[in-house]
C-alpha cells in the first residue's frame, strides 16, 4: 500500500528553510504540449524499462528461493531470501540523498547494472558447481543494499518524465507493470528452473534486467528547480533536510504515517499468513494460487483504472475510505468458509488496497516538491520495503500461537488505522490529485 496525493495548491510545503518553488509553474516536464503519458513515447521507454526490471526482479526471487531450498535446510532458505531486508532498512533513507543528489535515472541505470552483474555471477557459479549457500547469501545482500538506492530513485523518476498532471496515471501505469511482472514472472522463473536449474533461471533474470539498461538510457528526463541545492552540502545535511521538509508538510507527514500503517498490518496477512491459512484449511498450493490470483485481479483492475482515467476526483476520502473498508476485508479473509469465497473476498482486497496504494503514490508524487523525491520515497518506503519483511516471522509466530483469525483482524486494525489517520487529517483528506 503506497501511493500518494496533492491538493490543487502548495499549501502544504512546510513553512521551515526556503520556499519551494512549484513544480507546477517551473518544471520543464509539466510543458503543455507534453502528450499524456500513456502516448508518451518517453514515459513509455521508461514503462518498458521498468516492467523488463519487474520481471527480472520475479524471476530472481524464485531462482533465489529454489537454489536456497536445494542448497540448505527450510529454516536456512529463509535466512537466505530474508537477508535483503536488512540493508534495504539500513540504508534506504541514505539511498532517498543519492537518488536526489545524483539524480534518479542515473542511480537506477547504475543499480540495475550492479544487480545484473551480480545475478550473472551468481550463475556462472552455479553453471560451474554447486557453490553452497554462501554465494546465494552474499547476492541476496548485494540485492538488498542496492535496492536501498534503487527503489527511492524509482520513486523519483516520474517527476522528470512527465508532467504533474500525468504523475497520477504514471502510477496507475506503474501498478500495471508490477502486476505483469508478478503474474508473469514467477511462471518465467519456474520454466528457467524446469530448463537447466537455477542457474539458468539467475541468467534469466540478468538478462532481463540487462533488458533495461538500454531503454532506461534512452530516456530523456528534465531537470527541475533546486537540483543544485545540494551544493555544498553534506549527506547528512540533505537527509536532515529532507525529514524536516516531510515533518513540516501538512499532508506529506501524516501522509506517510497511513502508508506505514497499512504496510505493516498487509505484509504479514498478505505473504506468511496467507500460506499458513491455506494450510489450516486444506486449500493446498492451488487454492492459495487462486487467491494470489484473485488479489492480482484487484489490484491490477485498480491501476488499469487510474491508468486510463489520469485522475480521481476527492482522491484524499477516496484513498481513507478504500483503505478502511480495504482493512475490514483483509479481517474477513481469515473466516471464509471455502476457496471460491477466498478468491472473492482477496479479489475485493486487491482492489480496494490496489487504488488506495495508487492513490497514496499519487498523492506523494504531485504533493512532494520533486528535488525531495527521492528522500521522500525512501522514508515511505522503509517500512514496508525493509521493516515489514522482518516482521513475518513474528506473523508466523503469533498465528501459531493465537491462530490465523485473530491475527488477521489484528493486522486488518493495524491497515485501518491508515484510513483513520487519513480521515482525521484534514489537509490529506481534502488533498485533490491534479486536474
Amino acid at each position: 500500500m503506497s501511493d500518494r496525493f496533492a491538493p490543487d495548491c502548495a499549501s502544504g510545503f512546510a513553512p521551515r528553510g526556503p520556499r519551494p518553488v512549484p513544480a507546477t509553474l517551473t518544471s520543464p516536464a509539466t510543458s503543455p504540449g507534453r502528450p499524456a503519458a500513456h502516448r508518451d513515447p518517453n514515459v513509455l521507454r521508461w514503462l518498458g524499462a521498468y516492467t523488463a526490471s519487474m520481471l527480472g526482479d520475479n524471476v530472481y526471487y524464485l531462482a533465489l528461493s529454489w537454489a536456497a531450498v536445494q542448497g540448505g535446510t527450510p529454516a536456512q532458505a529463509g535466512i537466505v531470501t530474508a537477508l535483503s531486508a536488512l540493508p534495504r532498512a539500513l540504508l534506504m533513507l541514505g539511498g532517498g540523498v543519492v537518488a536526489d543528489r545524483f539524480g534518479p535515472r542515473r542511480v537506477v541505470i547504475g543499480s540495475d547494472v550492479v544487480r545484473c552483474a551480480a545475478v550473472l555471477a551468481v550463475a556462472s557459479l552455479l553453471f560451474a558447481a554447486p557453490p553452497g549457500l554462501w554465494p546465494l547469501a552474499v547476492l541476496s545482500l548485494v540485492f538488498g543494499t542496492v535496492d536501498a538506492v534503487f527503489m527511492p530513485a524509482v520513486g523519483a523518476l516520474p517527476a522528470r518524465i512527465t508532467g504533474r498532471g500525468q504523475l497520477a496515471r504514471v502510477q496507475g501505469m506503474r501498478g500495471l507493470a508490477i502486476r505483469f511482472g508478478h503474474v508473469v514472472g514467477a511462471p518465467l522463473g519456474g520454466l528457467g528452473v524446469a530448463l537447466g536449474g537455477a542457474a539458468t533461471a539467475f541468467t534469466l533474470a540478468g538478462l532481463l534486467i540487462a533488458v533495461s539498461v538500454p531503454l532506461l538510457v534512452s530516456v530523456r528526463v528534465d531537470d527541475l528547480p533546486g537540483d543544485d541545492r545540494a551544493a555544498g552540502q553534506t549527506a547528512w545535511r540533505d537527509l536532515r533536510d529532507g525529514l524536516r521538509y516531510i515533518r513540516g508538510h501538512r499532508v506529506l507527514a501524516p501522509l506517510i504515517v497511513a502508508i506505514a500503517l497499512g504496510d505493516l498490518g498487509f505484509v504479514g496477512p498478505l505473504n506468511v499468513g496467507l500460506t499458513l491459512l491455506a494450510d489450516e484449511r486444506g486449500w493446498g498450493a492451488s487454492g492459495m494460487g487462486w487467491v494470489l490470483a484473485g488479489f492480482g485481479i484487484g489490484a491490477g483492475a485498480a491501476g488499469l483504472l487510474l491508468a486510463v482515467r489520469g485522475r480521481l476526483p476527492h482522491a484524499g476520502r477516496v484513498m481513507a475510505v478504500t483503505v478502511l473498508v480495504g482493512s475490514v476485508a483483509i479481517g474477513l479473509l481469515a473466516y471464509v468458509p471455502g476457496v471460491v469465497a477466498a478468491v472473492g473476498v482477496a479479489l475485493v482486497v486487491g482492489l480496494l488496497t490496489g487504488l488506495s496504494g495508487a492513490l497514496c503514490g499519487a498523492l506523494l508524487q504531485t504533493q512532494t516538491e520533486p528535488t525531495y523525491l527521492g528522500r521522500v520515497s525512501s522514508v515511505s518506503g522503509i517500512v514496508g520495503l525493509g521493516l515489514a519483511p522482518l516482521s513475518m516471522p513474528v506473523s508466523a509466530a503469533a498465528i501459531g500461537a493465537w491462530g490465523t483469525g485473530p491475527v488477521f483482524v489484528v493486522s486488518a486494525a493495524v491497515c485501518g488505522l491508515g484510513g483513520v489517520v487519513a480521515l482525521c487529517v484534514r489537509d490529506l483528506r481534502l488533498a485533490q490529485l491534479p486536474g
